[in-house]
């Protein structure tokens, strides 16, 4: 199961705001139970109409299955504290989840 997030930040954030987002951003890879994450920003490859350089930052998680995906949504203290602390950061949020193909 693969969790993908892509946030646009508000243009208005002091360098203190955007440091503190990627901070608690970079927290949530290291969750003991994922079988692999990693945070990052746009990556500078060259324009193409199929690339999409217009987020701030984005997630990637890799579950070992459905129910480690199911507690993170749900029971995750990490990622609650992410929201609570971050959730004022951002003007849009997307979410693309993919499960392997049988």
């Amino acid at each position: 199961m693969l969790h993908n997030v892509y946030f646009w930040l508000k243009p208005d954030l002091t360098a203190e705001q955007r440091a503190l987002f990627e901070s608690e951003l970079r927290r949530l890879p290291q969750i003991s139970y994922l079988a692999h994450g990693f945070a990052g920003k746009p990556a500078d490859t060259e324009p193409r109409p199929v690339t999409d350089h217009s987020f701030s930052f984005s997630l990637s998680l890799l579950f070992k299955n459905m129910q480690d995906h199911d507690f993170y949504q749900k029971d995750c203290p990490d990622h609650q504290r992410f929201i609570d602390t971050c959730k004022t950061f951002w003007d849009r949020v997307v979410v693309y989840d993919s499960s392997p193909l049988s």
